[in-house]
């Protein structure tokens, strides 16, 4: 068994562990409480203890084991945890209902919950831990040689090395001639025609990275063929540092693959459905039953206060840059501003109800509209007005990339500091690239705790809502 032979195994292994002592976690935990609420011992204890863990089970396979890939953050390993546990919750909560199995208290449920997120996040760090120490060890190093040394490459030497717990050992690199830009501790080993004796000599490489340009197929392929031929892992790295220096995505196109500049989850049409299928139930629930309320109260009160109509319509970009009219109330006097004047603190436009509104964000619960109309989501990038969107495009870099989801009634960008007048360029910088972290790191338990955000910094007052 060679070296990435035995580390697969390891991986499986380690990811069979995991599981079962996740499904352990749970299951004794159900036991204990149980006991507490006197079900233990009962005629139905032994059938609904096997079905509660079979069920967790699962919900731990589906999220997977990824404590062990070398590019995870610890803090994803609780992340994974919490989702499994939510996805535990919803699911026995439907199943054993249907089922007619005995289902805990309240009160009970709740601290079984907390335990397992607590008791499994713990569980999962502490491997993480002996995984990192293992691969720290020079013992159990993936070895490892470069072929070809652009400036990537270089890069690639750093990535591999800086982290002691990723587990690579790089032996150096081979090109046409030695490049100074590499450090002592990576040697030159020769032009590309001598790979192949090298892997030969040196029978404890378990990977290499070939930067080839194209143009040396004559000597990529026979490398490539020894490589197959004699269980070393090759890899293609793509030379794109002379024109790009930030990361790339790799997607496939049938079997041809291409590189992307970002990542963007909601290209894919399963996630894009899961997200339009949560708006339409989350502002349709809404319409439906909080907002006709909010609608009277706001009437009333504004035709009180100030002349005119209840609504404000303005035309906004959307998806793709296409224009669409944003619906709020009106929390201003009617003025011929409205179109190309942003909002400021003390605003004279503003009426005192207005200026309510605007603090507790009730003069945007009209969007709920736009978003069961398709034109916007209930988290995404705040729509700008046309004119900003014509002069901030000009501005600043990137600022169109905001535009390849739907805007929405709230964001990223604004619970994190970058909500209101934009009254310098670099805060519009930084909301452009809150937007962006956004599209790259989208899922739908980042909307839910945005919404959270959102919720709760109108409740404590958020001092950017004016």
């Amino acid at each position: 068994m060679n070296g990435n032979e035995q580390n697969n195994h390891r991986n499986m292994i380690l990811s069979a562990l995991t599981i079962i002592g996740d499904v352990a976690i749970c299951v004794i935990l159900y036991m204990l409480y149980c006991r507490a609420s006197g079900f233990y011992g009962t005629a139905h204890f032994g059938q609904t203890a096997v079905t509660v863990g079979v069920i967790y089970f699962t919900c731990v396979l589906s999220g997977g084991v990824i404590l062990f890939k070398r590019n995870v953050k610890d803090f994803q390993v609780p992340m994974l945890v919490l989702r499994n546990v939510l996805l535990f919750t919803v699911a026995c909560l439907a199943l054993l209902s249907v089922g007619g199995f005995y289902i805990l208290p309240a009160k009970l449920s709740l601290l079984m919950l907390l335990s397992q997120v607590v008791l499994a996040s713990a569980f999962r760090l502490v491997l993480r831990m002996i995984v990192k120490a293992y691969r720290a060890d020079d013992k159990h190093k993936h070895h490892a040689v470069l072929v070809g040394s652009y400036d990537n490459m270089v890069h690639l030497y750093e990535e591999m090395t800086t982290v002691p717990y990723f587990g690579y050992g790089v032996e150096g690199y081979f090109d046409y001639a030695p490049n100074p830009k590499f450090p002592a501790a990576c040697p030159y080993l020769g032009t590309p025609d001598k790979v192949a004796d090298y892997l030969a000599a040196n029978r404890n490489i378990h990977e290499l990275y070939c930067c080839l340009a194209s143009s040396h197929r004559d000597d990529i392929l026979p490398i490539i063929h020894y490589c197959q031929n004699n269980l070393v892992h090759f890899y293609s790295v793509p030379n794109v540092s002379n024109y790009l220096h930030h990361r790339m995505y790799l997607n496939m196109m049938g079997n041809v693959p291409y590189l992307s500049l970002m990542r963007d989850p909601l290209e894919r049409v399963e996630n894009r459905l899961l997200k339009r299928l949560f708006d339409v139930v989350v502002s349709l629930t809404f319409l439906c039953t909080v907002f006709p309320i909010v609608l009277v109260l706001v009437t009333i009160i504004t035709k009180l206060t100030m002349p005119g109509p209840v609504f404000f319509r303005q035309k906004r970009n959307g998806l793709n840059g296409k224009e669409f009219y944003c619906i709020k109330f009106r929390s201003m006097r009617v003025n011929a501003d409205a179109d190309r004047v942003q909002a400021t603190k003390d605003d004279p436009r503003k009426t005192k109800w207005g200026n309510i509104m605007r603090k507790t964000n009730i003069d945007e619960l009209p969007q709920f509209i736009n978003v069961l109309l398709g034109d916007m989501s209930i988290v995404g990038p705040r729509p700008h007005m046309l004119m900003h969107t014509e002069e901030y495009s000009k501005l600043i870099d990137k600022y169109m990339v905001r535009h390849f989801v739907k805007p929405g009634i709230t964001g990223w960008s604004q619970v994190t500091g970058f909500r209101g007048e934009t009254k310098e360029l670099s805060q519009m910088e930084g909301r452009v690239k809150g937007d962006i972290y956004y599209i790259e790191h989208w899922s739908i338990w980042l909307d839910i705790y945005i919404m959270y955000k959102t919720v709760a910094n109108a409740v404590k007052g958020d001092k950017e809502a004016y």
